[in-house]
C-alpha cells in the first residue's frame, strides 16, 4: 500500500480508503471490524464514516474497530445531513456543527478527528459561519483537518476564499462522486483541486457496483442498482454509454488477469489529482477483491482506452478554451 499526502498538508493516507457505510447494517460489527482490521494489516490507514449512516452505527462499529490502535489511523467523518426532528437538527449552523461533532466523538469512542468534512452545502448558513465554526474546532484540538463533499466548484472556491481571507483553516480535500461512469468532476473541479491543492477521495469508485461485472444490461432484481431513486439506480446507469465503459472495462481486465473492480480502481489511482478513491465493501469477499487495486501499475495503452471511452463529450468552454493553450 502506497502512501499520499492529503492536499497541500502533511497527512500522509493511504491510496486506498476504507468507507464505512454499511457497517453494522448489511455489514455484521463483527464482519465490519475484520475487514478494518484486515484493511490496516494490509497497510491502510485511511477510514471515512459520516454521522448519519446506519443513524450512527457505523461510526459506533469503527470506534469499536480501532480501539487501542487509534494513532494507527487517519478518521474522517462528516456533518450536515439531518440527526434529529429538531428544527436546528440539520446543516451546516454553529450550533448544528457543534452539537454533531460532540455526538461523533462519543461514538467514535476518541477525542480527536482526524479530517472533519462537510458533508454537502447548506444554502441556510453563510459559510463564514461554517468556516468560522470549523476553525474553533481545529483550534480546539477536536477536529485536526477539515474537508467537504458534494460541493460546486464555485462552492469550493469560495470557501477557500473565504478561509484565506479571515485566516481560517481550509478544506485541504473533497469528496465527490467519480469514477470512470461519472466523470462531471472533470468539467471544473478536477482543474480547481490541482490549481489549489485539493485532495481528491472519490466515493462510489467503481460506480455504485456497476463497474463490478456483476451485471449485464438486464435489468437486475437485487443488488444496489436494483433503487429506484438515487446516483446508483438502475435508470441513472443504465445507459448505453456506461455499457460502452464497463465492456472496456471488462475487455481490460480480461487482458491483464485482473477483476473489473480492480481495474476501474486502479484506473482512478492512475489519474492525475486523485488522492484515495473510497471503496465500500459488503462482504469480505468484496473487500478483498477491491484490495487486489494496489500493487500493480496498468498499462499505459489500457488506461487511455478506458480514459478515452469514459471521457465527457467535447464542452464549451473546455473546448473553446484549448484552442488558445500556450506551448509552454
Amino acid at each position: 500500500m502506497n502512501f499520499r499526502l492529503l492536499g497541500r498538508s502533511g497527512l500522509a493516507v493511504s491510496e486506498l480508503c476504507l468507507g464505512t457505510m454499511t457497517f453494522g447494517n448489511t455489514t455484521s460489527e463483527a464482519d465490519s471490524i475484520q475487514m478494518i482490521h484486515s484493511f490496516m494489516e494490509k497497510g491502510g490507514n485511511f477510514l471515512d464514516t459520516a454521522n448519519v449512516y446506519v443513524d450512527g452505527r457505523s461510526e459506533e462499529v469503527v470506534g469499536k474497530a480501532i480501539r487501542g490502535r487509534r494513532s494507527e489511523v487517519v478518521l474522517a467523518t462528516k456533518v450536515r445531513m439531518k440527526t434529529s426532528e429538531d428544527i436546528n437538527g440539520a446543516g451546516l449552523s454553529r450550533k448544528h456543527i457543534m452539537d454533531g461533532v460532540e455526538a461523533s466523538l462519543k461514538r467514535l469512542n476518541t477525542d480527536y478527528i482526524d479530517l472533519y468534512q462537510v458533508h454537502v452545502w447548506d444554502h441556510a448558513t453563510p459559510i463564514e459561519e461554517t468556516l468560522r465554526t470549523l476553525d474553533d474546532l481545529v483550534t480546539s484540538g477536536k477536529v485536526r483537518y477539515i474537508g467537504c463533499s458534494n460541493f460546486f466548484a464555485w462552492q469550493l472556491m469560495k470557501s477557500l476564499a473565504v478561509s484565506d481571507i479571515n485566516r481560517y483553516v481550509r478544506f485541504v480535500s473533497i469528496q465527490p462522486q467519480y469514477s470512470l461512469v461519472s466523470r462531471e468532476m472533470d468539467r471544473e473541479m478536477i482543474s480547481l483541486c490541482l490549481e489549489e491543492r485539493i485532495g481528491i477521495i472519490p466515493w462510489a469508485p467503481v460506480g455504485g457496483g456497476f463497474l463490478t461485472g456483476r451485471y449485464t444490461r438486464e435489468r437486475p432484481d437485487s443488488g444496489r442498482l436494483t433503487a429506484k431513486t438515487g446516483e446508483s439506480s438502475w435508470d441513472l446507469r443504465a445507459t448505453e454509454k456506461n455499457f460502452a465503459i464497463l465492456d472496456q472495462v471488462r475487455q481490460a481486465a480480461d487482458e491483464l488477469g485482473r477483476t473489473p473492480a480492480q481495474v476501474s480502481l486502479n484506473w482512478l489511482l492512475q489519474r492525475e489529482g486523485i488522492t484515495s478513491p473510497i471503496f465500500g465493501a459488503s462482504t469480505l469477499e468484496q473487500f478483498e477483491d477491491n484490495m487486489g487495486a494496489v500493487g500493480w501499475t496498468m498499462p499505459g495503452a489500457v488506461w487511455d482506452k478506458l480514459d478515452e471511452v469514459s471521457r465527457l463529450p467535447s464542452e464549451y468552454p473546455n473546448r473553446f478554451i484549448a484552442k488558445f493553450r500556450r506551448p509552454i
